[in-house]
């Protein structure tokens, strides 16, 4: 709808449940594999503005995951405990 800054998207990524930002530039540490394998959280980073966007509408990351671990069954048990939640407000 409206562009967005890296910094928006690095705040409101932070406040996401299950989201871990690893987007540290100045120790050139970003999300790998290896750090999310045995977690839940899925990591975010590399969080840069879309060069091929011109209107500053897209924003680029790499997302890191333990495929096994936060696969389609976890998601699932996760939104099923959401769900009362939903129907009640």
């Amino acid at each position: 709808e409206k562009p967005i800054s890296e910094d928006q998207v690095r705040a409101i990524m932070a406040r996401a449940p299950g989201v871990k930002v690893v987007d540290d530039r100045a120790r050139n540490y970003f999300p790998m594999p290896i750090d999310a394998s045995g977690q839940d959280d899925v990591l975010v980073g590399r969080i840069r503005k879309d060069l091929s966007d011109p209107s500053g509408h897209s924003i680029s990351m790499f997302v890191a995951a333990d495929q096994l671990l936060k696969g389609a069954a976890l998601n699932a048990v996760q939104i099923a405990e959401l769900l009362p939640q939903r129907m009640m407000a």
